[in-house]
């Protein structure tokens, strides 16, 4: 399960305990997140780093723990980490969940990005993952999935931040990549009914692509796992035990 930038393995609580009972489940911490955080390598470390980087860390866990094929489960950010690594590691993937998949910035977004970059040195990070948080999830029901990234994101490091910043420029590429080419794999996507930012483009690319599925979230935004956990979990594992083809 792969989380998004800014969050932590902590926004998969709701989904543990249901998926423990079918699979063998493991929760990874993005570099510069969660446990991941290193803060003597924060403070040498000048450079930023590549969003391929960010990849071969998963491949490196799946090696290290000596697993050669999984199914992927991931929400925002994490979502075109698990493409990339579908397409560059095909071998090490079985089927794919993506939850709140981000495929292309609309308006909105790309002028939230550009505001990121024009005050990332400005103004303390928090007050733009403030700000952005409630532009993404700004309704009443969305408010447990919003307070819970915000709280995850306070851990992060401000160097840190800044790195994940920067990585933001480097996939648009990606996503261009990935709404022109289908999935090699088996996909499902399973999108809030209110993540008005995302959910359009995901539905062109759903229709256009053979082993992709959109399934939509009733009353939920971009962080639908924690708002629907119900639907979410059933669908997910439902597909995963190839009990729902499509």
């Amino acid at each position: 399960m792969v989380h998004g930038a800014g969050g932590s393995s902590n926004i998969w609580y709701k989904q543990l305990r249901d998926f423990q009972k079918h699979f063998h489940v493991l929760l990874l911490d993005l570099r510069g997140h969660g446990n991941s955080k290193n803060p003597f390598r924060n403070w040498i470390q000048q450079e930023g780093y590549h969003f391929s980087d960010i990849c071969e860390d998963v491949i490196r866990l799946l090696d290290f723990l000596k697993i050669e094929k999984t199914h992927f489960v991931g929400i925002s950010l994490g979502t075109i980490i698990i493409r990339e690594i579908s397409e560059k590691y095909p071998s090490r993937v079985d089927k794919m969940v993506l939850g709140g998949a981000v495929i292309r910035f609309n308006l909105k977004s790309r002028i939230l990005v550009r505001m990121a970059h024009a005050l990332k040195r400005i103004v303390p990070f928090m007050w733009i993952y403030k700000i952005y948080a409630h532009i993404l999830m700004p309704k009443k029901r969305h408010e447990k999935s919003r307070c819970l990234f915000i709280k995850e994101a306070k851990k992060i490091y401000q160097k840190e931040f800044l790195r994940w910043i920067k990585i933001t420029s480097q996939i648009k590429p990606l996503m261009k990549l990935f709404r022109e080419n289908a999935p090699k794999h088996p996909t499902l996507y399973l999108m809030g009914d209110e993540d008005y930012m995302f959910l359009p483009s995901v539905q062109i690319v759903a229709a256009q692509h053979e082993n992709s599925h959109l399934e939509i979230v009733p009353q939920s935004g971009h962080v639908c796992n924690v708002d629907q956990p119900d639907f979410f979990n059933e669908k997910a594992i439902k597909f995963l035990k190839g009990i729902i083809s499509y």
